[in-house]
């Protein structure tokens, strides 16, 4: 069994979809406009399904950790894009990596194994 896609549902879809392009690099895999939805594909064919909901959204304490190859440098890298973290790679209860929020509020957490392994 391998876990091929999650939707979240976010209150802005062309912010959230512009958020995801811009500051983690996913692709737009397929866009579905009736239903407000686009698909976003990361670099090993998951999808993430972002959906405009009419209510307000709360993230529920929902997290998604994206592994990279160097925790470190992507933070340095982004940073110097104008990302803005919550906290820079660190150790936290989850092992050592950064975090940001996208435009909903959901964590949005790096890591790398070599730093995992350290930390």
């Amino acid at each position: 069994m391998k876990l091929d896609h999650l939707r979240i549902p976010v209150t802005d879809l062309a912010r959230s979809r512009a958020w995801y392009v811009a500051t983690l690099g996913l692709k737009v895999e397929f866009e579905v406009p009736d239903r407000q939805t686009v698909a976003l594909q990361d670099s090993h064919d998951f999808a993430i399904f972002l959906q405009q909901t009419s209510a307000a959204v709360l993230p529920n304490g929902c997290a998604l950790w994206f592994q990279v190859t160097d925790v470190d440098a992507t933070f340095a890298e982004w940073s110097a894009r104008g990302v803005e973290f919550a906290h820079a790679p660190r150790k936290t209860y989850w092992g050592y990596g950064a975090e940001l929020k996208d435009p909903d509020g959901y964590l949005i957490r790096l890591w790398d194994e070599r730093s995992m392994k350290e930390n």
